[in-house]
């Protein structure tokens, strides 16, 4: 039975329009969605932006057992955002549909997963006679998945099933976006302003009048004195806090020195089950995180996990199937509240379905930590591997600890995603002071 494996790491349901995109940012997508080569297993078909590197694709079936002259590649023509992310037009292309049905030919289609189970994706299913394989493939084919994914639909949600969310509001105007602003500065708050649709941190900006904050979940803190000043920025930041296209505008209390995190569930047909929690390393937007969390006590993280699994029940009721993600902080008063949910496979998934899931043998499971983090310069993606395998540090499955390159970014900056697996969040520092020191130079 063969699963096709859609590696669609940036659409306009994360992160709105896509032309807006820099080359950079596109590159850095690009590498990311190779990260689907870790779900493939023997038989798979996958369709990713450009075909897989080599030595990656050696390490990641080397790591997970699938014979990599199995796999079969799928690369569509350019679009009109060109080569480096999986845009709808390359999935609509006919060239590339004829070579998918070609190299599917023979191969029973038992599950189509992508990164994003949006209506690209659906209408795809849909032509290969596949909608049986797409969970969820009505509630996709008709947008839902953008529902899933707003950031202004998810108050609506939160707040409709009784699960926390920070003090504000959903505007639509410039008026009342300044209301909503000026509400929440006049009471001593500090503010933050959300693009509907982006990811990891960059549709965010922190506003501020009198307290000091640091830009922790967004790329700047913006001061602004008075109801002058908010009027001023409202106006200047217009097409951005609406994503170039009249989107909604989340205006929410900011919360300084929470710390951010995640409870990520599978949704089925009749059932919510949890795949994990952990915590978000933020410098200052998402560069890692933490599985499973450090900061907070079982109470707290049973909160996240009951109120999470809330929000994906009602999800599963509207008709959402596969990953979601719960996004919270946690605040210095020991509060709870909601922000956003991501309807996708997230930066954490491959975690649990792999790491943990695969990689890891089943007494190691429940003993284990993931500190996973970006931005791991190195020499080659080849000479990096080699490096750790001389200092002892290369993942070892009897033990069920080390280092696991989960992403090359080498295409993009030259760096790579590190994850060190240990049996506390002490020992996975440890390691990682080992790690960033052998690559220092």
């Amino acid at each position: 039975m063969t699963t096709l494996c859609i590696g669609n790491n940036r659409t306009e349901e994360m992160v709105g329009d896509l032309t807006g995109m820099s080359p950079l940012a596109q590159r850095f997508a690009g590498c990311g969605a190779q990260r689907m080569l870790w779900w493939a297993e023997d038989g798979d078909v996958l369709v990713l932006p450009w075909g897989p590197d080599p030595g990656f694709l050696a390490y990641v079936t080397g790591l997970t057992g699938v014979r990599a002259e199995s796999l079969a590649f799928v690369v569509p023509p350019p679009g009109a955002e060109g080569t480096e992310i999986l845009t709808g037009d390359r999935l609509a292309d006919p060239v590339f549909r004829a070579e998918l049905r070609r190299v599917l030919d023979g191969r029973p289609l038992h599950r189509v997963l992508a990164i994003s189970p949006n209506g690209a994706v659906a209408e795809l299913a849909g032509a290969l006679g596949a909608e049986h394989a797409m969970p969820g493939h009505a509630f996709a084919a008709q947008g839902g998945n953008a529902l899933v994914n707003s950031k202004a639909a998810f108050r609506a949600l939160a707040a409709g099933t009784g699960v926390a969310i920070p003090p504000g509001t959903v505007a639509g105007s410039l008026a009342a976006v300044e209301a909503a602003v000026e509400g929440l500065l006049a009471q001593g708050h500090s503010v933050m302003v959300k693009v509907e649709y982006q990811a990891g941190g960059f549709g965010n900006e922190i506003l501020s009048r009198a307290e000091q904050v640091a830009a922790v979940g967004a790329e700047r803190v913006v001061p602004l004195a008075d109801r002058a000043a908010v009027a001023g920025y409202v106006a200047e930041r217009w097409d951005w806090l609406t994503g170039g296209r009249g989107q909604r505008v989340v205006v929410e209390r900011y919360f300084a020195d929470s710390a951010p995190l995640y409870a990520e569930f599978v949704i089925g047909d009749r059932e919510v089950v949890l795949s994990g929690c952990g915590e978000m390393v933020m410098r200052p937007v998402v560069a890692g995180e933490i599985t499973p969390p450090v900061t907070p006590d079982p109470a707290v993280r049973a909160e996240l996990v009951e109120q999470g699994a809330r929000l994906a029940e009602a999800l599963r009721v509207l008709g959402y199937r596969g990953t979601v993600s719960a996004d919270a902080v946690l605040t210095p008063k020991g509060e709870i509240f909601f922000h956003e949910t991501n309807g996708r496979l997230t930066g954490s998934s491959h975690l649990y379905d792999v790491l943990f899931g695969r990689l890891l043998r089943a007494e190691h499971r429940d003993t284990r930590t993931i500190l996973e983090l970006a931005g791991l310069e190195v020499p080659s993606f080849a000479e990096a591997l080699a490096a750790l395998d001389r200092a002892g540090l290369a993942f070892d499955p009897v033990t069920g600890t080390g280092v696991v390159f989960s992403c090359d970014f080498g295409r993009a900056d030259g760096s790579v995603m590190y994850c060190v697996i240990a049996e506390d969040a002490a020992a996975a520092r440890a390691t990682e002071i080992r790690l960033l020191a052998l690559f220092a130079e």
